[in-house]
C-alpha cells in the first residue's frame, strides 16, 4: 500500500500550474525550511523531475509523484496526502500516522 496519495484534483492543478504534460514526474523531498511540516524545521518541497531511486511512487491524472530513497525518512510512520484546497487555489500537504 502506498504513503503518498494525491487527488485527481490535485494532479490537475499540478499540471495547470506547472505546464506539465501526461508521464511528467514531480518529486516531493524534505527540504530545510523556518517553518513546521511534519518534522521541525523542515517542511515538504517539490521538483519537477525524473525517479531515480524511489522509495515510493504513484500516478494520478497522469502525473508520476515519487519520493526518492534518501528523502523516505520524512514520511516514516506516516501518510502523504495531497489535495486541492481555497477552492481550487492552493494544495494542502495532511499528514496522517499509519
Amino acid at each position: 500500500m502506498s504513503t503518498i496519495h494525491v487527488t485527481d484534483r490535485a494532479a490537475r492543478w499540478y499540471k495547470e500550474e506547472l505546464n506539465l504534460n501526461d508521464g511528467d514526474s514531480i518529486r516531493f523531498f524534505a527540504r530545510y525550511s523556518s517553518g513546521g511540516g511534519l518534522h521541525p524545521g523542515f517542511s515538504l518541497g517539490i521538483a519537477v523531475e525524473e525517479p531515480r531511486h524511489p522509495a515510493e511512487q504513484i500516478e494520478a491524472s497522469g502525473i508520476h509523484f515519487f519520493m526518492e530513497d534518501h528523502d523516505y525518512w520524512y514520511l516514516k510512520g506516516h501518510e502523504l496526502h495531497v489535495d486541492v484546497v481555497d477552492e481550487g487555489q492552493d494544495i494542502e500537504y495532511r499528514y496522517t500516522e499509519v
